[in-house]
């Protein structure tokens, strides 16, 4: 049987296949901040599917699924 390694916070990664993924205007808008503020907080989180249209970085498309969403914002709500 083939074992799974523990996720970036100790616990066993879901399968975030077929989890809800939000956009960066989904979770702005969900979250109250800006798009640019959400966009900062998740391009450098691990699990966070980025798909980049052609050589430029801006346009680069971010996709959180809602396990990863949840580990944001509970990171935010117990830091404030």
């Amino acid at each position: 049987m083939k074992q799974i390694a523990a996720g970036h916070d100790g616990e066993r990664p879901s399968d975030s296949a077929f989890e809800q993924h939000y956009s960066i205007s989904e979770l702005a808008k969900l979250w109250g901040l800006g798009r640019e503020s959400v966009r900062k907080l998740v391009m450098n989180e691990p699990d966070v599917t980025k798909v980049r249209m052609g050589k430029k970085k801006k346009n680069t498309h971010y996709t959180v699924s809602e396990s990863v969403a949840k580990r944001i914002h509970t990171r935010l709500s117990n830091a404030a």
